[in-house]
């Protein structure tokens, strides 16, 4: 296995001055000395023009992975101009950080309700020599894994849990879902030399097909817990209303009438539309 380690190097500037002096003085030889040094400056003329061709930038937030004749050199990540060896191979790696959003997957969750899913993954490499070097492509294999990562997530968690179900869901606990995510991709793209920055989902919805019946699974819900707290509400204020009448002697009820006033009110206070009054001018008997 790979890993990074630094590659060493000279700075350009310095050796565009070496190879320039050198160059001239092979120059000078090659037209002013004698024959025989002629021959040795013209051979140290073409070495120095070798030299020139290990001249390389590196540009910020960049990595250049050396190697000669197959064999890993080292990485050289120091900007600017450099210098070095002229038959190693330089292999350019971004170091920045980089987004990658998945296409809407269609899934099952663990309830096996069709859902679709997406995420973004920010990601960036942390090491050169395994990005090169363990995967065939490491931009292809993070979105792969990722994807991959994403399925298995989805496939592990509800959408959205029942009343008496308290696992996490997709829908409720975002932020643990996303560290679970980020956790998963890391462990696939771990061998490949890439950090994991953050990961979260950017879409989560029922697939089409079930979408409509869900919703309406869901506005049930919403009205029926609605109709529980208004019915507590409504039984605390007619507790109220008849312990504060009693307490304070306006009128004295028996059961029948208790019965009564309780209905009446329960249908003011529950009812969706406005109570029609009637006025009674007789007696309840």
């Amino acid at each position: 296995m790979h890993t990074e380690r630094d590659g060493k190097s000279l700075s350009g500037y310095a050796m565009i001055v070496v190879l320039l002096a050198l160059q001239l003085t092979t120059l000078f030889v090659i037209v002013t000395g004698p024959i025989v040094f002629k021959a040795l400056a013209a051979l140290a003329a073409v070495i120095v023009f070798i030299c020139w061709f290990g001249l390389y930038m590196v540009h910020p937030n960049q990595g250049k992975v050396l190697q000669l004749f197959g064999n890993y050199k080292g990485t050289e990540r120091t900007p600017g101009l450099r210098w070095n060896n002229p038959l190693y191979s330089k292999q350019a790696v971004s170091l920045r950080v980089r987004n990658f959003e998945s296409g809407r997957l269609k899934v099952n969750d663990a309830n096996g309700n069709p859902i679709e899913i997406a995420a973004v993954i920010v990601w960036r490499v942390v090491d050169t020599a395994e990005a090169v070097f363990e995967v065939d492509d490491y931009e292809n294999y993070v979105s792969i894994q990722s994807e991959a990562a994403l399925r298995n997530l989805a496939t592990s968690y509800p959408y959205e849990h029942d009343e008496d179900d308290h696992r996490l869901t997709l829908r409720g606990h975002s932020s643990a879902i996303a560290e679970k995510l980020r956790t998963e991709v890391q462990d696939r793209l771990g061998k490949a030399g890439v950090d994991v920055l953050e990961a979260r989902l950017s879409h989560l919805a029922y697939a089409p097909e079930i979408a409509q019946a869900m919703l309406q699974r869901q506005q049930a819900s919403a009205v029926l817990a609605a109709r529980r707290l208004i019915v507590q509400g409504a039984v605390g204020m007619v507790k109220d209303a008849i312990e504060q009448l009693s307490t304070e002697g306006v009128v004295e009820l028996d059961d029948e009438r208790k019965a009564a006033m309780v209905s009446n009110l329960l249908v003011v206070l529950c009812g969706e539309h406005n109570a029609q009054p009637v006025l009674n001018a007789g007696s309840l008997y």
